[in-house]
């Protein structure tokens, strides 16, 4: 069993408090990952886990085992960094086995181990090379092997594909995703890239501000958002937001008044929003569309995305904003074009003036 604890973890440096009093339990075999924009405190948090980050207050277990005091070669634990840090005067080989031999490991033990994590890793044509001679994607998956021949408790990762261009990256979430099924590790990863937190995580822990917004499966982030922040960062393209005021709260939801005057009725649970009160309606690209027979609102097109099998229109509807809606690869609008947009209530999110969600009255059918 290999399980990560923090309770009431805080971090401060001089006046300046980071992490704010974070509570968070990693499963055995999770694939966990903190994502948030930067300065968040997503990559401190990791550090005070691996323990190269003294923790101010709060308690830290691993395997149910208190480690605030623990040294991090002690801790059990393995981190792949966002720089490669491979020696340069040694071979893939020799880089993959040091930690081994740190720990005085026999050498023909540890090159065999280094040999096993190669076929792993598909390193095995490379284990004679020096870090020069390697593609990005070679050395990336050289400092996962680094770690991996230590057969570590927790695998940490810190943005380990942020120096990879936009193939690679795509490569390497498939090369990690496929390793953690075959390993059934305990895998804790930071990254602001929120395609890289769908695509990878079992749970994701949305950080701002040193704080935890939210935590939960990508499917359960995407649709039931907790508050307007982690609507706006899960998702991509983002979801769009359109002041709005409350006209109508009944039995069937909360009905409300768009830019133009048009009208909405979400489902939600109307709680303590009124009549008149100023709220946000959010609704993402895909759940928008061109529809000249049902339109809600109407806009003009102010750029075009064509990505072949999908396009995005960027539009500017009344009172100055822009939206962005999905539609088909062979969408026949042109730019300056007045195109009609239906929106439908029941998919939309509502939140109120705090920016907090209001609760849909029904889950939502998209999550069955």
């Amino acid at each position: 069993m290999s399980t990560v604890a923090l309770r009431d973890i805080h971090k401060t440096y001089a006046d300046t408090q980071v992490i704010k009093g974070i509570d968070l339990d990693v499963g055995d075999r999770e694939f966990v990952v903190f994502v948030g924009p930067s300065g968040c405190g997503k990559s401190t948090l990791l550090r005070m886990i691996a323990g190269l980050e003294e923790i101010s207050s709060g308690d830290l277990f691993i395997d149910e085992q208190k480690v605030n005091d623990v040294p991090p070669d002690k801790r059990g634990l393995a981190m792949v960094f966002q720089s490669y840090a491979l020696y340069p005067h040694m071979t893939v080989a020799e880089n993959m086995a040091f930690s081994l031999r740190l720990a005085g490991m026999p050498k023909p033990r540890r090159y065999e181990r280094a040999k096993e994590v190669a076929r792993i890793l598909q390193l095995e044509p490379l284990l004679n090379r020096k870090p020069k001679e390697l593609s990005g994607g070679q050395r990336q998956r050289v400092a996962i092997g680094r770690a991996l021949v230590r057969n570590p408790k927790v695998f940490l990762f810190d943005e380990p594909l942020s120096n990879l261009d936009a193939a690679l990256r795509v490569q390497m979430r498939i090369e990690l995703a496929s390793l953690h099924d075959s390993l059934q590790a305990t895998m804790i990863y930071v990254t602001h890239d929120q395609v890289e937190a769908m695509t990878l995580a079992d749970k994701i822990v949305v950080l701002h501000s040193g704080i935890v917004e939210q935590v939960g499966s990508p499917l359960e982030l995407y649709h039931h958002p907790r508050n307007q922040f982690v609507a706006g960062f899960i998702g991509s393209p983002k979801m769009n937001f359109l002041p709005v005021t409350v006209a109508a709260v009944n039995n069937l939801g909360v009905t409300v008044k768009l830019p133009d005057n048009a009208s909405v009725t979400i489902p939600v649970k109307p709680g303590n929003i009124s009549i008149g009160d100023s709220a946000t309606l959010g609704i993402r690209p895909e759940h928008l569309r061109v529809d000249r027979n049902n339109a809600t609102l109407n806009g003009e097109v102010l750029v075009m995305e064509r990505l072949g099998g999908e396009t995005y229109l960027y539009v500017r509807i009344a009172g100055g904003n822009t939206i962005v809606v999905q539609t088909h690869g062979d969408d026949p609008s042109h730019l300056h074009d007045v195109v009609p947009i239906h929106i439908k209530g029941d998919i939309c999110h509502l939140f109120n003036a705090q920016g907090e969600a209001i609760p849909k009255a029904q889950r939502h059918p998209l999550t069955r």
